[in-house]
């Protein structure tokens, strides 16, 4: 695999699945913008175990071109799978993202880069202010981009547009799995990166079929679920799991001492019967929440102090070579 022995001044990662038809005509596009620009440049295809004959184009662009990367998947593993292949081989000051669909338009890559600059910042992500999908999409998109944004606390628009900007940096804090892909930008804002936004043209898929389905749609949420658990709890587990733990053996003793009162003056519990096992479940459940966050801490205790100890015997090997 060929490869240039000074970085690019970009790396354009391209996940593409059975996509064919339009390897050639977006690479002629890329080809048409970095050279009017001027720009050095790397791309970087990663094939998600495409069945229809893409490895094969792909194959021939790495003979004609020695800026052309390709790195394949024997069997699907996803978007964000493929991004993070990318991101792990990408050599550029700024990393581009496009989808392998040519919805994204190469030309608005230079727009990006002035917002960067512009807006001082380390992500530019794409807004397709109007777009060409179907309406299904549409409609899901204008759902979950305002939930996205409101549960995360980062105020974009869109948050799963393929065409993004980033600064190298960036992409060195990014680990990608499931469909991590779609909060991008919230787990670059999370990690302390300037993020933003710019309008970019959206063009209709013209060959191939869309890979959006409902059963990803679930996997979204669920992988939502987890950036913001990552954003809110990310070194500190107890704060979740023993706060509820607490709330629920305070319910459980309060229950239970109340039962305890009644049976000490007197009175039946029998009658209380679900009211007493509400009390011993809130306690049992409330205990073992504590109990679970604090070994959440000591985990991540644990997992910090080997981190440390490792990167002070690196040190120390890199002072006494």
């Amino acid at each position: 695999m060929a490869n240039t022995s000074v970085a690019p001044q970009f790396s354009i990662v391209i996940p593409v699945l059975n996509e064919k038809e339009n390897i050639l005509p977006l690479y002629e596009e890329i080809l048409e913008v970095m050279k009017r620009e001027s720009w050095s440049f790397e791309i970087i295809f990663i094939n998600d175990g495409s069945t229809d004959g893409t490895s094969d184009t792909l194959n021939s662009l790495i003979q004609i071109d020695a800026r052309v990367r390709v790195f394949s998947f024997r069997k699907i593993y996803g978007k964000s799978a493929a991004l993070d292949c990318g991101f792990k081989h990408a050599q550029g000051r700024y990393v581009v993202t496009l989808d392998g669909d040519l919805q994204d338009d190469p030309k608005e890559i230079p727009r990006l880069r002035t917002a960067l600059q512009t807006k001082n910042a380390d992500l530019v992500s794409g807004w397709k202010k109007e777009r060409h999908d179907p309406l299904s999409k549409i409609i899901s998109s204008r759902l979950f981009n305002p939930l996205v944004a409101f549960l995360t606390g980062v105020r974009l628009h869109d948050f799963n547009c393929g065409l993004k900007l980033y600064r190298s940096e960036v992409i060195k804090e990014l680990s990608l799995y499931g469909e991590l892909h779609r909060f991008i930008p919230a787990l670059a804002s999370w990690k302390g990166f300037h993020v933003t936004e710019e309008p970019v043209h959206h063009r209709p898929r013209k060959h191939g079929r869309s890979k959006y389905g409902v059963t990803r749609a679930f996997a979204g949420m669920v992988d939502l679920l987890t950036v913001i658990f990552l954003m809110r709890y990310e070194g500190k587990p107890a704060h979740l799991f023993s706060g509820f733990g607490f709330f629920l053996t305070l319910i459980g003793v309060f229950i239970n001492g109340h039962l305890l009162v009644t049976k000490l003056l007197g009175g039946v519990i029998a009658p209380h019967y679900p009211y007493l096992m509400l009390g011993i479940l809130s306690l049992t459940v409330g205990i073992q929440c504590v109990f679970f966050g604090l070994l959440a801490e000591m985990m991540v205790h644990l997992s910090r102090t080997r981190e440390m100890a490792f990167r002070f015997r690196v040190e120390r090997e890199d002072e006494n070579p």
